[in-house]
């Protein structure tokens, strides 16, 4: 289950919006076999970097955010936080579409409350095929 809150005022979220952003974590969870609440949040580049600067000590906007839920009895697997200024921005220096940046964001997110990182070689490597993976699934490639 997807629950998506939108906390910025300055780009339009659609209902094709949130349709893509479901569909991008339920093909992740079916991906990794894994069953759970996903909560999506919605943001701007100044409300991120809050976050960014809060958590991680880096004054900067970011794209995405994940929070995992440290309860491994609750049904819910965390919070991922989704700048919307930053996937526009990102979709553009691409040359793709938004919705496949939003989409790229959310399962990427999502992978990382499940436990997958991109700290070392291998596991960046792992996290880009089972990223385009599921987009490729979602109909979403470059």
């Amino acid at each position: 289950m997807t629950e998506i809150t939108n906390l910025q005022e300055k780009i339009l979220v659609d209902e094709g919006l949130k349709e893509v952003i479901t569909k991008a974590v339920l093909s992740t969870l079916n991906e990794e076999k894994q069953e759970g609440v996903v909560s999506i949040a919605l943001v701007d580049n100044a409300y991120i970097q809050k976050l960014n600067r809060e958590y991680r000590q880096i004054d900067a906007p970011t794209d995405v955010l994940s929070f995992p839920l440290a309860d491994d009895e609750d049904e819910i697997l965390g919070d991922v936080v989704i700048s919307l200024e930053k996937a526009q921005e990102q979709a553009k220096d691409y040359g793709h579409s938004f919705y496949r940046e939003v989409a790229f964001l959310t399962v990427h997110g999502v992978l990382h409350l499940l436990g997958h990182d991109h700290y070392e070689e291998e596991e960046t490597r792992l996290m880009r095929e089972k990223e385009e993976k599921i987009l490729k699934v979602l109909g979403l490639v470059r």
